[in-house]
């Protein structure tokens, strides 16, 4: 639907060449409203225009292309385009200007000497625009977007561009720039850019760009495309073309969150962490999942948990029956109080369930004409509708038209953003609610989990990524402590930003391990056992586990990417959890272990010492690491794939009874 159209809009393409005589170009300019977004295009009057000379920002590029196909090739492109344009997974993203090699910065020049330009850009694009003062000739204005590239003036002969700006305000938030009064500026959300982008067809360069702009869209939208794409596109055929040296990519993503200077050899406190020794790791064993009669043995008549710190440790050592996940995961995430009983729940949930559906209502209600006056709803809408049609959709749960576990995937999102407008809804969330919606298979107990949980992932999504900067920093003290050797090397091949683990972190290894390796890796890591900060320890194990092939194979950036990327599914998850506990035990029993590590994982440094002044205090240190609880086994070995390869199974551990 065209909200906005206006003649007499042209460009001055030849501004400041006193020989040009077609330095006008006539256009129409539009607002059009899509089923998911709102663009702004511009267009020349001449029909005569030949297509190989439009600049066009298609939903299948993040860049304005330049058509410069032969005759030949036209045809063929203007076959594809529709489809991709149209396609479901892309999105119309950032603009930019790409030269002809023959052009020599010029603008594209017909053999009449007419020069003609056409160009479309989403909204969610927009930075900044432009205005000439009144009162100083044709009124005119400048597009500036998100990655600072400006397109053409566009200069109103007709009329001025009031009316252009108040339809636009209906779709964004404008403020008046506090340095320049001509400049309106796009008030941003707080959440991070939220849509897919596609990564083809475009150089190495713009597709680091793209992820120093937005690691998130990149992570979670097509990191496979990124490795591959990588190691591809920097491996020119033409011997002529040099490929871009490491370093330099390595810098992109380094800049990419700002304050995050990690691994640099000179920083204090690493050289003492180095000479560490952390000694041999300890063997270490799972048991069988927690069993109903387990669970119902711990807990008294009314309903309370008898030993809250026992069943942690069961949940732990062995994860959860999957008929019990359903009750228990509601405690591991806080939704239910520990020491509370049957009946205080039934009322909690009956409290929690008005509580929901009025959250709900709020935006159920909301007309047509009002979410048009809503640009923040309609973004969360859309984008919430295009991640649900693509999670988890192999899952039983999930697959098929019209699926009702999609419906609720859906609603319960929506209201999220109702419940937490200003962070609303951000890719990745899908990923996390998915498996709390698959176990409790309730739409109120789901929304509530998810709730906790978020609280607890919160910072990962937030504009300023604090949560991840955080953790990769404390992954890099980890793991220097674990093996400065192998981060040393990292640090050689231009790897030691980890920036590799940013999926793992962003949502808790979601897409590195099966569905329902995640509903065993998840309630492990709930119970915040044996210390905080475990999945830090999770993604040791993984590298520490991977570092001999890295090293052996002399794999450099682009090797290192691609293998790191490729482990997921691959992972075995036991093996991984029983390695990530066997570090853990190795840190807490350190004598000198460093305070920043020791801080990392909530270990108070008396604990890190064998001696102890009462009974009380051995009993505390049993519990934070008991030893004394795991039987021992042989230390597997990882294989390339990530699974045990000739690893001798462990005996089933006794049962534990509580202290």
């Amino acid at each position: 639907q065209v909200v906005y159209e206006q003649d007499g809009v042209f460009i001055h393409s030849s501004c400041g060449k006193n020989d040009d005589q077609d330095s006008l170009i006539a256009g129409i300019l539009r607002v059009i409203e899509k089923e998911n977004e709102v663009v702004v295009d511009w267009r020349p009057l001449d029909e005569t225009l030949d297509t190989s000379n439009i600049l066009c920002a298609g939903k299948d590029s993040s860049s304005v292309v330049e058509w410069t196909q032969t005759p030949k090739e036209k045809c063929s492109r203007g076959a594809d385009r529709p489809s991709s344009y149209e396609s479901e997974w892309d999105m119309v993203t950032t603009v930019s200007f790409k030269k002809k090699p023959h052009s020599n910065g010029d603008a594209t020049t017909h053999a009449n000497g007419e020069s003609k330009w056409s160009f479309l850009f989403s909204l969610t694009d927009l930075k900044s625009i432009r205005q000439n003062k009144e009162g100083m000739g044709w009124s005119y204005v400048v597009f500036c977007l998100k990655d600072d590239v400006k397109l053409p003036a566009l200069h109103f002969h007709h009329g001025d561009s009031k009316p252009l700006i108040k339809c636009l305000e209906k779709h964004v938030a404008l403020n008046e720039s506090p340095h320049d009064e001509r400049v309106l500026l796009v008030k941003t959300q707080k959440s991070l850019s939220q849509s897919f982008e596609n990564l083809f067809d475009e150089s190495s360069c713009g597709l680091l760009q793209k992820w120093k702009k937005d690691p998130y869209i990149v992570t979670m939208g097509k990191f496979s495309k990124v490795t591959n794409y990588i190691v591809g596109s920097l491996r020119s055929n033409d011997p002529s073309n040099q490929r871009r040296p490491p370093s330099e990519m390595a810098d992109f993503l380094n800049d990419t969150i700002p304050g995050l200077k990690i691994n640099q050899q000179e920083e204090p406190g690493f050289e003492v962490i180095t000479r560490i020794d952390l000694g041999k790791q300890p063997e270490v064993s799972r048991r069988e999942p927690v069993s109903a009669e387990e669970w119902a043995k711990n807990m008294d008549s009314e309903g309370r948990i008898l030993d809250v710190d026992y069943i942690k440790q069961l949940i732990f050592k062995g994860g959860l029956c999957h008929t019990l996940r359903k009750e228990a995961w509601k405690f591991l995430l806080g939704y239910f109080p520990w020491n509370s009983t049957k009946e205080e729940r039934a009322n909690l949930q009956k409290r929690k369930t008005d509580e929901y559906f009025r959250m709900k209502l709020q935006w159920k209600s909301v007309s047509e004409e009002q979410e048009k006056r809503n640009s923040r709803l309609r973004d969360y809408r859309s984008l919430i509708e295009k991640d649900v049609n693509r999670t988890d959709r192999t899952n039983k749960f999930y697959e098929g038209e019209d699926n009702p576990g999609l419906i609720l995937l859906h609603d319960i999102l929506m209201t999220y953003c109702m419940y937490d407008f200003d962070l609303g809804y951000v890719q990745g969330m899908s990923d996390l609610l998915s498996p709390v919606l698959y176990v409790m298979e309730n739409e109120v107990d789901a929304f509530w989990c998810f709730v906790s949980y978020m609280d607890q992932m919160h910072q990962n999504f937030e504009e300023q990524m604090q949560g991840m900067k955080t953790q990769l920093i404390q992954l890099s003290h980890l793991l220097r402590l674990l093996d400065s050797g192998f981060c040393s090397y990292l640090e050689s091949q231009d790897s030691g930003y980890l920036y590799f683990c940013f999926r793992w972190l962003l949502i808790r290894f979601k897409r590195e391990f099966s569905f329902q390796d995640i509903l065993r890796l998840w309630e492990v890591m709930w119970t915040e056992l044996p210390c905080q900060n475990f999945h830090l320890l999770l993604c040791c194990a993984i590298l520490e586990s991977e570092k001999q092939q890295i090293m052996d194979k002399h794999y450099g950036f682009n090797e290192i990417l691609k293998h790191i990327n490729e482990l997921s599914m691959k992972i075995d998850v036991e093996y991984i959890l029983c390695k990530a506990e066997a570090i853990s035990m190795q840190m807490m029993n350190c004598k000198e272990l460093p305070q920043t590590v020791s801080e990392i994982l909530g270990i108070e440094n008396s604990s890190a010492t064998p001696d102890s002044d009462t009974g009380e205090d051995e009993s505390a240190a049993e519990l934070s690491c008991p030893t004394s609880l795991y039987q021992s086994i042989s230390t597997p070995v990882v294989a390339a794939n990530g699974t045990r390869d000739g690893a001798q199974q462990a005996a089933e551990t006794p049962s534990l009874a509580p202290a």
